[in-house]
């Protein structure tokens, strides 16, 4: 598979899982997706493993809109691929965007990419 076809199809499965995110079926998607030992490392400096970030999605509001640019897959050979790429993202009402550079550490297990680890950095206002 080349480095084009890799790019899209790591982008429809982030682009999946901020649709669940948008829809409010995070919880069930992300629980599915990530590793038994995955972890979220969050802009705020939680750093979250798959029990947790199940949970706090249960609690957390939808999102009402995202945008993804710039992304790329760096290459980690046979054992993943890291998908990086700027967002925003949008909650109704008068909250302001969350603007950030996202990173996603995917790893091939059977014929599906799976969840290792997810790091997002806020982009100052």
């Amino acid at each position: 598979m080349g480095g084009n076809e890799i790019l899209h199809e790591l982008l429809a499965v982030e682009r999946r899982g901020w649709d669940a995110l948008c829809a409010g079926t995070g919880s069930d998607f992300y629980g599915e997706l990530m590793t038994g030992d995955a972890v979220m490392v969050l802009a705020n400096g939680m750093i979250l493993d798959r029990a947790a970030v199940v949970a706090s999605l249960r609690a957390a509001p939808p999102w009402r809109a995202y945008e993804i640019e710039d992304p790329r897959v760096v290459d980690l050979g046979a054992d993943g691929k890291v998908l990086v790429y700027r967002a925003a993202a949008y909650r109704d009402g008068s909250e302001p965007a969350f603007r950030g550079v996202m990173s996603s550490t995917y790893i091939p297990v059977g014929s599906t990419w799976r969840l290792a680890c997810y790091q997002q950095t806020r982009l100052p206002d």
